[in-house]
């Protein structure tokens, strides 16, 4: 037997599994909807014994940074820092100083890096900081 024809018996047997099937249209639904539940999908379902946790407030942009830089001041530093060399070195370069520019292009690899220590180091610091 070929697999098309299989398929299409398959096909046929199901129709008439699905169509055979008796529907009882002569049931009283009065029982059923005297037992549905309301559903309200504007609040959150109450669960027996579950309180969740309140909601953070949401920060402001300006309050967040502000609080972040707090915590670890040497990441905005070093940001600073390196866009401030990378201007500078960028200029160098366009007035043809290309001794000092290859230094500054140098130094700006380094404030890179001390930007990335200081983001593993405030990394690890936050994870090593007990919850309250």
């Amino acid at each position: 037997m070929s697999a098309t024809r299989k398929c299409k018996e398959l096909h046929k047997l199901s129709m008439m599994a699905a169509t055979s099937t008796p529907v009882d249209h002569t049931k009283d639904t009065s029982t059923t909807s005297s037992t549905a539940i309301a559903v309200d999908l504007s609040a959150p379902p109450a669960i027996e014994g579950f309180t969740p946790l309140p909601r953070p407030k949401e920060e402001a942009f300006k309050d967040k940074f502000v609080r972040k830089t707090k915590e670890n001041p040497f990441v905005p530093i070093g940001c600073l820092g390196t866009a401030g060399v990378l201007m500078y070195g960028l200029r160098a370069f366009k007035q043809g100083k290309t001794r000092q520019s290859q230094l500054l292009m140098r130094t700006r690899i380094f404030a890179q890096g001390f930007t990335v220590v200081a983001i593993i180091v405030g990394v690890a610091a936050a994870a090593m900081k007990p919850k309250p």
